[in-house]
C-alpha cells in the first residue's frame, strides 16, 4: 500500500506557507479599514494551527519525495489550498454558500476568472485584492513558489516543479538547481507584474485597480474588481497595456530568459511557439475584424479593430478580461475565439488549453502522414524549434490531445444532463478546461457563473482543475497501477 503520510507531512510544511500568505489580504483589510479583517485573521489563524499541528505529529515521516509522490501531493494541494482560500469568502458573506466559496477560489487558483460574486464594485477591497492575488499566484503556480523554498524545508522539489511546470519538455531546466530556477521565473514574474501595474496607473487606474489588474492581467486570470470587467474603464490606454501584458503571460517563459540574456528581442522570432501564436493571433484579429465591420457589428473598422482585438487577446490566450458583450457577436466569431483558447498559448506559460507546441508536433506529424501517403520510402523528421521530436513523444501528445477533448464532451453532458443549454454548457467546459473564464450563453461576459446550480458548479471546478494540471496529473491517481509498490 502506497504511504501517503509523508506527503500529508509535506502538504502541512505548505499549509503553514500559505497560512503566511494570508496575512497580506488581512493587512489589506486592515489597511482599507473594511469589515472582513475578522475573516482572513481567523482563517490564517486555523490553517495555521492546523498546519503546524500536522506537521509536528507526521514529523517522523519526512523523507525526500519519490518521482510519483509529486503527482499526488500536487493534487491534495491543490483542493487543499483551494479549500483554505474559500474559506475568507465563506465567513464574509453570509449568504455564499460553501459551494461557492470553493468555486470562486479554485477558478482564482486556476487563473479562470469565472466569478459566482456580484456587485463587485462595492466588493470589500480585501476580498477583492484576494481574488486577485489568488489569480497571481495560481499564475506561476503555487508548486513553483513551494519549489523555491523547500530545500530550506529540507524536502527535494524536482518532481513538483516536472509535474506543475505545463509544457511537453518537462526535463529541461533554466539553472542547474529546481529551486534557482524557481526563484528566476518568481522574479521574473514579479518584475514584470510591476511594469504592467505602473503601466495600467499611468493609464488612468486607480493604484488599487492597477494592482489587482495587473495580477490577473500577467497570471492570465482575467478577474476584476468590477463587474463590466473591463469595459467599466471604457480606455484604449488601459487596453493597450492590458493587452501586452495578457501577451507577455501566454509567451514561454524560457523565451523571455532567453531574451533577457541576450538582450534583445529576436529569440522571440526564434521561438516557434511564439511566431505561430502571434501570427494566428494576428491573422484572426483581422480578418475578424472585418468580417464585423462589413456586417455592421460596428460602424467602422477602427472601432471592430479595437474589440475585437482586445477579446481576441484576451479570451484566445486564456486570460478572460472583456470589454464588450460578445455574447452578441455571430457564433463563427466567438466559437473562432473559444478555439484559439485551447491552441494558442505557450508551453512554460501562465496560459491555459493544450499548448501551441502540442498543436503544432500534431499538425506537423499529420502533415508527414500525408507525405508517407504519396512518398512511402520518404524519410522525414519533425522539428519543432530545431529539436527533433521523437514518435513516443507524438504519442502521448496525440493521447492528450485525445482525453483533453474527450473530457469536454463529456463533462459538456454531464452539464447538459443537470439542466444546462448545449451552447451554455459546452462553452463553459472550453472556459474551464482552458482557464479562460466567461463562455457563452447564460454564462456569457454580460452576466456570470452564479445562475448555475451547485452540480453544475462542482462540475466547473473539477474541469478547471484538470485543466490547470493538465489531465494526465490528476487521472493518474485513479489508476490501480499507480498505488501498487
Amino acid at each position: 500500500m502506497y504511504k501517503i503520510i509523508p506527503i500529508i507531512h509535506i502538504l502541512s510544511k505548505l499549509g503553514v506557507l500559505f497560512s503566511f500568505m494570508l496575512l497580506i489580504p488581512t493587512f489589506v483589510s486592515y489597511l482599507y479599514l473594511d469589515d472582513a479583517l475578522s475573516s482572513f485573521g481567523y482563517t490564517a489563524l486555523v490553517t495555521i494551527t492546523v498546519s503546524t499541528t500536522i506537521w509536528l505529529l507526521t514529523l517522523q515521516h519526512n523523507r525526500e519525495l519519490r518521482p510519483r509522490d509529486g503527482f499526488t501531493l500536487v493534487f491534495m494541494l491543490w483542493v487543499g489550498f483551494a479549500m483554505i482560500a474559500a474559506m475568507p469568502f465563506y465567513l464574509y458573506f453570509p449568504h455564499l454558500s460553501f459551494t461557492d466559496s470553493f468555486f470562486e477560489a479554485m477558478s482564482g487558483l486556476t487563473t479562470t476568472g469565472a466569478t459566482v460574486m456580484t456587485s463587485l464594485d462595492t466588493l470589500a477591497p480585501s476580498i477583492n485584492f484576494w481574488r486577485h492575488m489568488l489569480n497571481w499566484l495560481g499564475g506561476m503556480g503555487i508548486i513553483v513558489l513551494a519549489v523555491a523554498i523547500l530545500p530550506m524545508l529540507g524536502v527535494g522539489g524536482t518532481q513538483l516543479f516536472k509535474a506543475e511546470i505545463p509544457g511537453i519538455d518537462k526535463d529541461s531546466k533554466m539553472a542547474p538547481r529546481i529551486s534557482q530556477t524557481a526563484k528566476k521565473l518568481w522574479m521574473l514574474y514579479a518584475v514584470f507584474t510591476i511594469a504592467a501595474l505602473l503601466g495600467l496607473h499611468w493609464a488612468g487606474m486607480s493604484w488599487f485597480d492597477a494592482v489587482c489588474h495587473a495580477m490577473a492581467a500577467v497570471s492570465l486570470g482575467g478577474f476584476s474588481t468590477h463587474d463590466n470587467s473591463i469595459a467599466y474603464f471604457n480606455s484604449v490606454a488601459v487596453e493597450a497595456v492590458l493587452v501586452a501584458a495578457t501577451i507577455f503571460g501566454a509567451i514561454s517563459f524560457a523565451s523571455h530568459f532567453t531574451v533577457l540574456r541576450e538582450r534583445s528581442p529576436l529569440p522571440y522570432w526564434r521561438d516557434e511557439e511564439c511566431r505561430t501564436m502571434l501570427g494566428v493571433l494576428l491573422v484572426s484579429i483581422i480578418v475578424m475584424s472585418v468580417y464585423l465591420w462589413q456586417n455592421q457589428f460596428y460602424s467602422s473598422f477602427e472601432e471592430a479593430l479595437r474589440f475585437v482585438g482586445f477579446n481576441f487577446v484576451s479570451i484566445g490566450l486564456a486570460s478572460g478580461f472583456t470589454n464588450t458583450d460578445f455574447n452578441q457577436w455571430p457564433l463563427l466569431v466567438s466559437l473562432w475565439m473559444f478555439f484559439l483558447a485551447n491552441v494558442l498559448a505557450s508551453s512554460g506559460s501562465t496560459g491555459g488549453g493544450i499548448k501551441n507546441v502540442r498543436a503544432l508536433v500534431l499538425a506537423k506529424f499529420s502533415l508527414r502522414e500525408i507525405t508517407f501517403l504519396l512518398h512511402p520510402r520518404a524519410v522525414s523528421n519533425v522539428k519543432v524549434n530545431g529539436r527533433s521530436i521523437p514518435e513516443r513523444t507524438a504519442l502521448t501528445i496525440l493521447a492528450f490531445i485525445f482525453i483533453y477533448f474527450m473530457t469536454i464532451v463529456l463533462f459538456t453532458f454531464l452539464m447538459m444532463a443537470s439542466g444546462l443549454d448545449f451552447m451554455s454548457a459546452f462553452t463553459a467546459m472550453v472556459a474551464c478546461i482552458t482557464n479562460a473564464g466567461p463562455g457563452l450563453g447564460s454564462i456569457g461576459p454580460a452576466s456570470n457563473y452564479a445562475g448555475l446550480n451547485d452540480i453544475q458548479k462542482w462540475l466547473c471546478a473539477v474541469v478547471m482543475m484538470l485543466g490547470r494540471l493538465e489531465i494526465f496529473t490528476v487521472l493518474i491517481l485513479f489508476t490501480p497501477a499507480y498505488w501498487k509498490k
